[in-house]
């Protein structure tokens, strides 16, 4: 079993940053591939990040492309994700996610609980 933990969320403006972290613990495997969704109330869990095992290739949801950056740590178990540039429409509880595979779909195997993102306009 692998057990994530997601921590960073918070309230911001419009505008602002805020950097979410994701630390794995457990059956690590530094081979895991880690994503990034985001589910909005009433709205479905759409995908936002990816990151490979080796952080060689990353993907992006054309939503928040060239405003978050997905990086990870393999030492220290943790994936990241860099928010700038931040839009009320990015409000949303912003769940991590391990798998041996990159899919775009949110058929992950090992999910976090969840941190909450609020962009104030």
């Amino acid at each position: 079993q692998v057990q994530l933990v997601e921590s960073g969320g918070g309230l911001v403006q419009a505008g602002g940053s805020l950097r979410l972290s994701c630390a794995a613990s457990g059956r690590t495997r530094s081979s895991y591939a880690m994503v990034w969704f985001r589910q909005a109330p009433g709205k479905e869990r759409d995908f936002v990040a990816a990151i490979n095992w080796s952080g060689e290739r990353t993907f992006y949801a054309d939503s928040v492309k060239g405003r978050f950056t997905i990086s990870r740590d393999n030492a220290k178990n943790t994936v990241y994700l860099q928010m700038n540039s931040l839009k009320p429409e990015d409000t949303a509880v912003y769940y991590c996610a391990a798998g041996l595979v990159v899919v775009f779909a949110p058929n992950y195997d090992y999910w976090g609980q969840g941190t909450q993102v609020t962009v104030s306009s």
